[in-house]
Order: C-alpha cells, then sequence, then structure tokens
C-alpha cells in the first residue's frame, strides 16, 4: 500500500477531524431542509405539506424496520448456535 493510500485511510482517526465532519453533515442536512420550508407542495393529504413530513415519515419507517426485523422476525428465522453440526 503505497504511502498516500495510507495517510487517505486515516483521515478519520483523528477526532478533530470526526468532528468537522460531523458539524459538515449537520449544517449540509440543514441547507437541505432549508428550502423546504419555503417551497409549496401539492400532497394528497394535508399532513404530506408540513415542512419535512416526508423526512420524518422515512425516518420513522426505517426505525420501525429494524425493530420489526430484530424484534418479531429474528426469533422467527434464528436457529440454535449449533444448528449445522
Amino acid at each position: 500500500m503505497s504511502e498516500e493510500m495510507k495517510k487517505e485511510c486515516k483521515i478519520f482517526d483523528d477526532p478533530k477531524n470526526v468532528k468537522r465532519f460531523r458539524i459538515g453533515f449537520y449544517i449540509v442536512c440543514g441547507l437541505l431542509l432549508l428550502p423546504d420550508l419555503f417551497i409549496h407542495k401539492h400532497g394528497d393529504y394535508h399532513w404530506e405539506e408540513w415542512p419535512a413530513f416526508h423526512a420524518a415519515y422515512g425516518f420513522v419507517a426505517c426505525v420501525v424496520l429494524v425493530l420489526v426485523a430484530k424484534y418479531i422476525l429474528r426469533p422467527i428465522v434464528e436457529r440454535k448456535e449449533d444448528y449445522y453440526d
């Protein structure tokens, strides 16, 4: 592995860089949600016109999907540790 590749791989090892990345990520998220406050939406239902509705809906749907997979589907498909022996 070249010296340049090793440098690239260690960018996020420094806590300062992680903090900078996180701050930049939050700024970009805020900038992406900002136009949502000023653009008029034409939804089929009145709640679709709320600011950031689709972002919140997507987040809640993702969390529900993970919880269903963890607590409902896992016990159904899980096998004992020595199942393949």
